[in-house]
């Protein structure tokens, strides 16, 4: 496996060597993922919340507390997913490193 990540690491300097596309295009690629990927994982805990709320209220006795346990679970998701996104955006602010291109509002799903 370290055989592996030294390959790719050394792989991936490859471009630059050749004068083919810089790292910057690379970090535009990941970039662009992770603008797709942080509202569809966002998404996913509130859907996995209301899947909790839905058990919580359509069951009895045992499977209530499952749901119950859910939802609980849900916010935690929530609340970390949203936390350490205003972490990085305020240390990003704080010492200038992200610049104009830092979010300024909350990713959203357009339907």
């Amino acid at each position: 496996m370290k055989k592996y990540i030294v390959l790719s690491g050394v792989m991936s300097f490859l471009p630059s060597i050749a004068f083919a596309q810089d790292a910057f295009s690379l970090l535009a690629v990941v970039q662009s993922l992770m603008d797709i990927a942080v509202p569809l994982i966002i998404g996913a805990a509130v859907i996995f919340f209301l899947y909790g709320l839905m058990k919580y209220i359509m069951s009895v006795g045992e499977d209530k507390e499952t749901g119950k346990q859910i939802m609980i679970w849900g916010i935690i998701a929530l609340f970390v997913m949203v936390s350490v996104w205003g972490l990085v955006n305020v240390l990003s602010n704080t010492t200038g490193i992200g610049g104009a291109a830092a979010p300024t509002t909350i990713p959203t799903l357009i339907p």
